[in-house]
């Protein structure tokens, strides 16, 4: 609990990034798998320094994690949805059960809690429409804290990034 705690206190300060921090950033999201040689140079820093910004970053929590992009095509993930969540009643305990659901289920890559007339925004991946229908009755509905499911079917992904708007200081 305290780490928790700790991170989400990290979350919430602003952290000061010069301009040779955000261009290491930049430089981060576009291949993290770079050596620190290679970014260090396309950052315009000797490797030294640039090795010493990178670990301050993570040690701030500023580089939460260091992944790999799968295309997931390539696993045959072909149906993406984004579903609406209405709960029953969007109390404190159920939004936390629901919080807890979702953690669980690996077909659900991101999850909002959002304003406006339904709680939560769920982006979902699964194979087909017969695997969402599945998630659907299986997975979501069975909680019975929903009271209703708006789905929207992507017919075409114009634009995916995993990288944020970096702007020079």
């Amino acid at each position: 609990m305290a780490e928790h705690m700790v991170r989400q206190m990290q979350r919430s300060r602003k952290i000061h990034l010069d301009v040779a921090d955000m261009r290491i950033l930049r430089e981060l999201q576009e291949d993290a798998a770079r050596s620190v040689a290679e970014i260090a140079k396309a950052a315009g820093l000797s490797q030294t320094p640039c090795w010493r910004r990178i670990k301050r970053l993570k040690d701030e929590g500023v580089l939460s994690a260091t992944v790999a992009v799968v295309d997931r095509h390539a696993l045959g993930l072909d149906f993406v949805s984004y579903a609406f969540i209405k709960l029953a009643l969007p109390s404190r305990s159920n939004m936390e059960e629901f919080d807890r659901a979702v953690m669980h289920w690996p077909e659900v890559v991101s999850c909002e809690r959002i304003t406006g007339q339904v709680d939560y925004l769920i982006k979902v991946i699964v194979e087909d429409m017969r695997a969402y229908d599945d998630f659907l009755r299986n997975r979501l509905l069975a909680l019975e804290l929903v009271s209703d499911v708006q789905s929207r079917i992507v017919i075409s992904t114009v634009k995916t990034s995993t990288g944020l708007p970096l702007i020079e200081a």
